[in-house]
């Protein structure tokens, strides 16, 4: 299913509908954040997806992240909450869906890269290569609120 983000757009279409979802910031040892390239809009995003019925809000954390990067992690944080009610993603089958997203600092318990059908490619970004990449705009302010906080206590 194709879908369009409209961040901050005031031609976006007007929301019809609001599912809780959840997305995870990634850092391997070398400081480096976890991306994949989403299949549906081609852009780098933090892995992550709505919560299904029946799943914990971790679980649903635990998964995404297995499900679109063949990483296993941890939840060691939130980083913050996200309804902007001026990010909206537009899908082909008429939903249009206001933004509602739990972000979490997360740490590799496990796993390998993979891609899946959601993502064309995973990978570790530096920091400073991040503005040369299409990346999320909502995406890229859940980082910055990564590092406002500095990375997760490991413990």
């Amino acid at each position: 299913m194709g879908r369009v983000d409209y961040y901050h757009d005031p031609d976006a279409p007007a929301a019809n509908s609001l599912v809780v979802g959840g997305s995870a910031v990634v850092v391997d040892g070398e400081g480096r954040i976890l991306l994949q390239r989403r299949a549906d809009t081609g852009k780098w995003a933090l892995p992550g997806g709505q919560m299904d019925i029946g799943e914990s809000f971790a679980n649903c954390v635990i998964r995404e992240t297995k499900e679109e990067t063949g990483f296993d992690v941890r939840i060691d944080r939130i980083i913050g909450i996200y309804s902007d009610p001026h990010h909206v993603f537009a899908y082909d089958n008429g939903e249009i869906r206001q933004q509602f997203n739990i972000c979490c600092a997360c740490t590799i318990t496990g796993g390998s890269v993979q891609v899946s059908e959601e993502s064309t490619a995973v990978g570790f970004h530096d920091l400073a290569t991040l503005d040369q990449l299409e990346i999320q705009e909502s995406n890229l302010a859940r980082i910055h609120d990564y590092l406002a906080d500095g990375p997760p206590v490991l413990r």
